[in-house]
C-alpha cells in the first residue's frame, strides 16, 4: 500500500516555500484549495480559520502552514475543503467549526487497527460500477493507475467479481498519488472514457500498461477500444473531468483515505490484504450478516 506523499514530500518543498518568500499567515491563495465562488470577505473568514485551526496529521502546523509547506497533505487539505464547502453553504464561523469538528477528517489519521471499521458515507453517483446493481455487497475502492500495489491488486478483485457474480459489485473512485506523475493522466483517461461508456475497457488497458503510462499510451489505448478520438481528446483535458478527478480525492480525503489502494465493504474500511483468499471469510460472513446500511453520501 502506498501512502500520499507527507513529510518527505514537505520537506523538499519547504526551501522552495522560503526561496519565493510566501508566509502562509499572508497568503491570499493555498495549494489545492479551491475558493471559487466564496466572495472576498467569505475568502478571508476562511483563511482566518485555516491560520487557526491545528491540522489533524499531527505534524503541529495550522491547515493553511501545511498547505504551504506539505501540499501532499491529505489532511489539510481535506480540512480546507470541509471549511470552504461550509462557508459555501452559508454558515457562521461556529457552525463551519462545528462541522469541521464532526468530519472524519478532522479526527487525523486512524490507527486502522480493526479488519473492518464503523461504515462511513462515500458519495457514489455516476462513479463507475461493475456488477449487479441489486448487489448486497458493494466495495468501493480508492486507486492509482500508477501505484504498483494498485496493479496487484486489480486482478484479485477482478477474481472477486468472478467468485460472487450476483452477490458483489465493485465502484471504482480516482485518487492519484502525488508521488505518481503520470496517475492524474490515467484517471482523467479513465474518466474521459466513461463519458463514452467504456471506463472498465480503459481500466483494463490502463491497468495492463503496469505503471508504465504515458499520454500517447493513452491515445493508442483509447483508439483501440473504439472510442471518438476528437470527444476524447477534448475530455480528457477538460475542466470537468479534472474537477471531477479532484472530487473523488476529495470524497476519498473526508473519510481518512490517505494511501492506494482502499477498499471499503459496504462502507466499512477493510485493513487486510486485498486477495481473494483473504476477502473471501470477510465477503461470506458480510453475506450472512450485513453490517448496518450507512446511506449513500450526497455532495
Amino acid at each position: 500500500m502506498i501512502i500520499r506523499g507527507h513529510k518527505i514530500a514537505g520537506l523538499c518543498i519547504v526551501g522552495a516555500v522560503l526561496l519565493f518568500g510566501q508566509d502562509w499567515t499572508t497568503a491570499t491563495s493555498l495549494p489545492k484549495v479551491d475558493f471559487s465562488g466564496l466572495t472576498q470577505a467569505q475568502t478571508a473568514r476562511a483563511l482566518k480559520l485555516l491560520r487557526e485551526q491545528d491540522c489533524s496529521c499531527r505534524c503541529g502546523m495550522k491547515v493553511a502552514e501545511c498547505r504551504m509547506k506539505d501540499p501532499s497533505c491529505a489532511y489539510s487539505r481535506g480540512m480546507a475543503s470541509v471549511i470552504v464547502d461550509a462557508i459555501r453553504k452559508g454558515q457562521n464561523d461556529r457552525q463551519v467549526l462545528a462541522t469541521l469538528a464532526a468530519s472524519d477528517i478532522a479526527k487525523g489519521p486512524a490507527e486502522h487497527n480493526q479488519l473492518l471499521e464503523d461504515p462511513v458515507k462515500i458519495p457514489v453517483t455516476n462513479a463507475p460500477a461493475r456488477g449487479p446493481a441489486n448487489a448486497p455487497v458493494t466495495l468501493v475502492e480508492f486507486s492509482d493507475f500508477q501505484c504498483p500495489f494498485c496493479i496487484a491488486a486489480t486482478p484479485q478483485l477482478d477474481a472477486v467479481l468472478k467468485a460472487y457474480p450476483s452477490q458483489v459489485k465493485l465502484i471504482f473512485k480516482q485518487f492519484p498519488l502525488d508521488t505518481h506523475a503520470q496517475a492524474p493522466l490515467a484517471a482523467a483517461a479513465a474518466l474521459a472514457a466513461h463519458k463514452q461508456g467504456k471506463f472498465w475497457p480503459m481500466y483494463d488497458g490502463l491497468f495492463a500498461q503496469k505503471g508504465h503510462l504515458s499520454r500517447q499510451g493513452v491515445l493508442t489505448l483509447a483508439g483501440s477500444i473504439g472510442l471518438d478520438m476528437k470527444r476524447f481528446q477534448a475530455d480528457l483535458d477538460s475542466p470537468e473531468i479534472k474537477r471531477a478527478v479532484e472530487q473523488d480525492m476529495s470524497d476519498g480525503e473526508h473519510i481518512g483515505v490517505d494511501s492506494t489502494p482502499t477498499l471499503f465493504l459496504n462502507g466499512q474500511r477493510y485493513n487486510g490484504p486485498i486477495t481473494l483468499a483473504a476477502l473471501k471469510p470477510v465477503l461470506d460472513k458480510e453475506l450472512k450478516h450485513p453490517a448496518k446500511p450507512v446511506k449513500t453520501a450526497s455532495r
